[in-house]
């Protein structure tokens, strides 16, 4: 976290995002905000929401509100059954529970704090426009709830982990690389995430992207591939590891960390 801080000084990057998983589960995740904070940077946490009702964290979302830090959640659909087939039993209530909290600190509004929610296809499919999605589940949240966000982002599906393991058990994985393939579009490429950003596993590695984390591929081509090692130009002026996967974020609208790339 030393380090990170040392290297946020460095680069003064437009956005400290931080994720996990549930990264308020870190014991010193409040430390290191507040640290990022003191120092000037823009924060962001990627929360999977539910945390904010356990019963170690009753503080945490006021936390967030006192240090203007920015929340994005995945709700990867507005109707309870079809998110609870995904993320499991129950789960759909609780993200409604914790929204609803976070409306009433000043997240979701017009001129209030950032709460972007996450939507992601349920299956080997790319996601519909944002522009035409975010409508509907802001009509069918406050109409259903009263709950309200910001944005809407929309990301495709990666055919790595999890995801990828579902694809070959039904023998998708040849039909949905090929779909990435022929919805490639070009007018992604200059808002591609790894060219944009650094991406830092809790061991210090660098990686050129959230995916590449996940699938074990470190920044490569002798740029620096250590948080320890941070180097800002030989980092801004990398060769970028790249791989079959990275169709999935070149196709249709494009996806990144912000949601689509290309309205």
């Amino acid at each position: 976290m030393e380090a990170v801080l040392e290297a946020a000084r460095q680069a003064s990057p437009q956005l400290v995002d931080l994720t996990g998983g549930s990264p308020e589960m870190n014991p010193n995740f409040k430390r290191f905000v507040e640290a990022l904070r003191s120092a000037g940077h823009v924060v962001q946490v990627r929360s999977n929401l539910t945390i904010l009702l356990e019963p170690d964290q009753e503080d945490t979302a006021e936390f967030y509100r006192d240090h203007q830090i920015g929340l994005v959640g995945s709700l990867p659909c507005y109707l309870e059954e079809n998110v609870d087939s995904q993320r499991g039993e129950g789960i759909y209530k609780k993200i409604i529970e914790a929204i609803a909290m976070l409306n009433r600190l000043g997240y979701g509004a017009d001129d209030g704090l950032t709460l972007n929610l996450v939507y992601n296809p349920a299956g080997p499919v790319l996601p519909p426009e944002e522009s035409s999605l975010e409508p509907d589940y802001k009509k069918e949240l406050f109409e259903r709830f009263g709950i309200k966000f910001s944005r809407l982002l929309t990301i495709t599906n990666m055919p790595i982990g999890r995801f990828a393991a579902e694809l070959r058990r039904k023998n998708q994985d040849s039909d949905y690389i090929q779909l990435l393939r022929e919805s490639y579009n070009p007018q992604t490429l200059d808002g591609l995430m790894c060219r944009h950003q650094v991406s830092i596993n809790w061991d210090g590695t660098l990686y050129d992207c959230d995916f590449n984390l996940a699938l074990g591929l470190p920044v490569n081509h002798a740029a620096p591939s250590h948080i320890k090692d941070f180097n800002l130009s030989g980092l801004a002026h990398r060769r970028i590891v790249t791989g079959e996967h990275c169709f999935g974020c070149t196709a249709g609208s494009g996806s990144s960390c912000r949601g689509a790339i290309v309205g």
